[in-house]
């Protein structure tokens, strides 16, 4: 996302170019003691694309981001993001290789304000050791400054500015959503993996992410991947779909497509329904 490269700029400036972001997963599977929750998991993600998987309750979909971001470790299968194998590296590495994600359940830190849970973020972008953090030189100033700017041009982004210095803790729990979206752009992530970044939102708050996504896929070129049980959405938001069912892929394509396929139709009906 070239908007963060080097000096900031205006996030809807139309003249950003599509960072690479290919992702591809082959025969994943995973399991605890004989409980399945990956069967030989197969897909890929494009660059710039927005791949939404979906699936029943325990269908393996939250286990199959936990893989993707180093959390868990497969038994079988491989994962490759550009071309490297990411299999086995723990999360601090998959971060540094440009993978970015939101969680489930809201992982902030509520005592701090909302530019200090932001800027935590961009650490991983320092270009300074801690002897020189201690003196505080001239090389560290303009590096804190860069990082301010950016994550400033982010709150204005997600229209957070009333909020910047708000304990992240008195926040209702939309706009704490709001916040963690916020601390993974920061990390400046080739892809963007979301684990149901709409849930517990009501519908306004739920209209703001959407048009937030969108203009991160659309005017950004952003790869994503999103995990979402809110099917309006998923349906008017994604190029493709995937479907995860009991640990394996029951069904792939475009949103028309997914629609149509009798297979998943029973899988949310209640045949083959992991609830």
């Amino acid at each position: 996302m070239k908007a963060f490269r080097g000096e900031p700029r205006i996030f809807t400036s139309k003249n950003i170019d599509t960072v690479h972001a290919d992702l591809e997963v082959r025969n994943l599977t995973l399991h605890f003691g004989g409980i399945m929750a990956l069967n030989d998991v197969t897909l890929r993600v494009h660059t710039g694309e927005l791949l939404a998987v979906i699936g029943p309750n325990g269908a393996g979909k939250t286990s199959l981001l936990n893989c993707l971001t180093g959390f868990y470790a497969p038994q079988h299968g491989t994962i490759h993001f550009n071309g490297k194998e990411i299999t086995h590296l723990p999360p601090h590495k998959t971060v540094k290789m440009g993978i970015g994600r939101t969680f489930q359940n809201i992982e902030l830190f509520p005592g701090m304000s909302v530019l200090s849970n932001m800027l935590l973020a961009r650490h991983i972008h320092s270009r300074y050791h801690l002897p020189h953090a201690f003196l505080f030189s001239p090389a560290v100033r303009r590096d804190e400054v860069r990082h301010r700017l950016i994550v400033e041009e982010l709150i204005d982004f997600l229209e957070m500015q009333a909020i910047r210095k708000t304990p992240v803790g008195s926040l209702p729990y939309g706009l704490r959503k709001r916040v963690e979206l916020g601390r993974a752009m920061a990390l400046e992530p080739k892809l963007l993996v979301l684990d149901e970044p709409f849930a517990g939102m009501n519908l306004e708050e739920k209209e703001d992410m959407v048009r937030f996504l969108m203009e991160m896929n659309v005017r950004w070129g952003q790869t994503m991947i999103l995990v979402e049980h809110d099917m309006s959405i998923v349906m008017s938001i994604s190029q493709r779909i995937v479907v995860l069912n009991f640990g394996e892929k029951l069904a792939e394509g475009t949103p028309e497509e997914i629609q149509n396929d009798i297979h998943v139709v029973r899988a949310y009906l209640g045949d083959g329904d992991s609830n």
